[in-house]
């Protein structure tokens, strides 16, 4: 969800109050995605590198983030949304990892659409972690060979699917540490809009640009095309 600064720079407000615009748009993001039957919606919410942003600013996204999840509560509960939360949630503010647990608690049981707040959050501090954990519950010395659907479930996202698609606003053409291992695969779709005014009509729009592609997998069109067709039988 980036360009909220900047969104705020070209329309003469302070980032704070671009940071709150990016905010209220999440609402209708995530009720669009759920319209829509998209089970699952992960947005990058705060990173690790954002600790180094002035001290002011990131007090105020900690504030935000509170609000949001009070805010938010309600319409999560009538509309089947489950919060999840990932990245280094330990090092959050105590209010916030409070309010993050309570929320989470509350709507444990909700199924319509699994909403996933990556909150200090880098893909190359889950990839050390991940790491970490591994070595810690196995003895690496007789271990054997390490296969990816054992590794990955040390991995912030282990009770998640793998991306489809990632969405990239503010017009800039990076991943910026989000999901690099989940989205070997992912489609990728870049905008030049901010985040405060990438709303419905732009997410459907992405919705649809990645559903006219083709998914190779690394596959030739004609291996693709190998698979899909049905088994004679004899």
């Amino acid at each position: 969800m980036d360009g909220n600064g900047r969104w705020a720079q070209r329309n003469g407000k302070s980032r704070i109050e671009g940071h709150r615009s990016g905010v209220k748009n999440v609402r209708q993001i995530v009720e669009c995605a759920r319209e829509m039957g998209i089970p699952n919606l992960t947005l990058y919410a705060f990173s690790v590198e954002n600790w180094k942003r002035p001290k002011a600013e990131v007090s105020a996204l900690m504030a935000l983030l509170n609000t949001f999840l009070k805010r938010e509560l309600s319409n999560m509960m009538k509309n089947g949304v489950r919060l999840n939360v990932i990245g280094r949630v330990a090092e959050l503010p105590t209010n916030v990892r409070k309010n993050l647990q309570d929320t989470m608690d509350k709507t444990a049981k909700n199924s319509n659409l699994l909403l996933s707040l990556a909150l200090n959050y880098g893909a190359r501090t889950e990839l050390l972690d991940a790491v970490t954990s591994y070595i810690s519950q196995n003895d690496v010395n007789i271990c054997g060979e390490l296969e990816w659907s054992t590794f990955s479930k040390h991995l912030y996202t282990r009770e998640m699917p793998d991306p489809d698609l990632i969405i990239r606003t503010s017009g800039e053409h990076r991943l910026s540490n989000f999901l690099l291992m989940q989205g070997a695969y992912a489609e990728i779709y870049f905008t030049d809009l901010c985040w405060p005014e990438f709303h419905k009509e732009d997410f459907q729009h992405a919705i649809r640009n990645y559903q006219g592609r083709e998914r190779r997998y690394g596959l030739t069109g004609e291996q693709i095309r190998r698979q899909e067709e049905p088994i004679q039988q004899g």
